[in-house]
């Protein structure tokens, strides 16, 4: 069974309590990062952090010249570096650890004064189908509260939402004429299917990062529950997770560069004409 969410609801809203925590840490991973590596710049010895940083750097701009001119992508070079190494860190955070905690009854599971809906309504459903079988079993129900935050729909989407707004809105501002334009070629009948390739875009964008950290993630716990079967499955789960946690490391970042390319990509359709394409 997969663990639940530690979700709060707050004036209305349900919040989840690990994707907060996991978004503060990704973001404090990438400052440290940047912070550590810019702190003391040497041009004769230059650090291993500072050295990657500067890969980093170069490898985005050979992202956004590979898409559109420099002129127009040099005002994206922060945008990009920070997609990048964000989407990076995050999807790898879920893959060292897990950070569970187990509740058998509705009065633990409080956090800051408020229930975790997650938990009581698991509870309560789980009460409901003991007393209609007749069975007292003693009831457990687990929270993670560690993963990666792109292995949730709402963070990933968040993303692509995020860049779709600002595609659009610099392609109207920037660039409107081409922009509209665009939407009418090569024929104005093309209106609608032009319509939804845009909003099919942001739906690609965000579950394509999604699907693939969630999927990565689930495996692991299935990986980590082969323990229960003795001998063999520990030897099987640790060999399973040492295979899969390096596969994953690949797939992490190969993900963080589609999701980078694919903005730079959307952003060059939106701020140059058809001729310059």
């Amino acid at each position: 069974m997969m663990h639940k969410s530690p979700i709060i609801e707050w004036h209305g809203l349900n919040i989840d309590l690990s994707v907060v925590l996991m978004l503060v840490v990704s973001c404090l991973v990438v400052f440290l990062l940047a912070f550590i590596a810019t702190r003391n710049l040497s041009v004769e010895n230059p650090g291993k952090l500072q050295n990657f940083i500067e890969w980093v750097v170069d490898f985005v701009k050979g992202l956004i010249s590979s898409n559109m001119d420099m002129k127009k992508g040099k005002p994206f070079l922060s945008l990009g570096i920070t997609l990048i190494m964000f989407i990076f860190v995050s999807n790898m955070l879920g893959l060292p650890f897990g950070v569970v905690t187990e509740y058998h009854d509705k009065e633990a599971a409080h956090i800051f004064g408020k229930p975790i809906v997650s938990v009581t309504e698991q509870i309560d459903k789980l009460q409901a189908e003991q007393t209609a079988s007749g069975e007292h079993e003693e009831i457990e129900v687990g929270v993670a509260w560690w993963k990666s935050p792109t292995a949730d729909a709402g963070v990933s989407m968040g993303l692509a939402i995020m860049i779709f707004v600002m595609v659009h809105f610099l392609g109207i501002t920037r660039n409107t004429k081409g922009y509209f334009k665009h939407y009418v070629q090569p024929y104005v009948f093309f209106l609608p299917i032009n319509l939804i390739e845009q909003f099919s875009k942001v739906l690609t964008h965000g579950m394509r990062l999604y699907g693939n950290i969630f999927a990565g993630e689930v495996l692991i716990s299935v990986l980590l529950k082969l323990t229960a079967f003795g001998v063999g499955g520990w030897i099987a789960s640790v060999a399973g997770l040492v295979v899969w946690q390096g596969f994953s490391i690949f797939v992490g970042s190969i993900q963080a560069f589609v999701f980078t390319i694919l903005t730079f990509v959307y952003l060059s359709q939106a701020l140059e004409s058809h001729e310059e394409h």
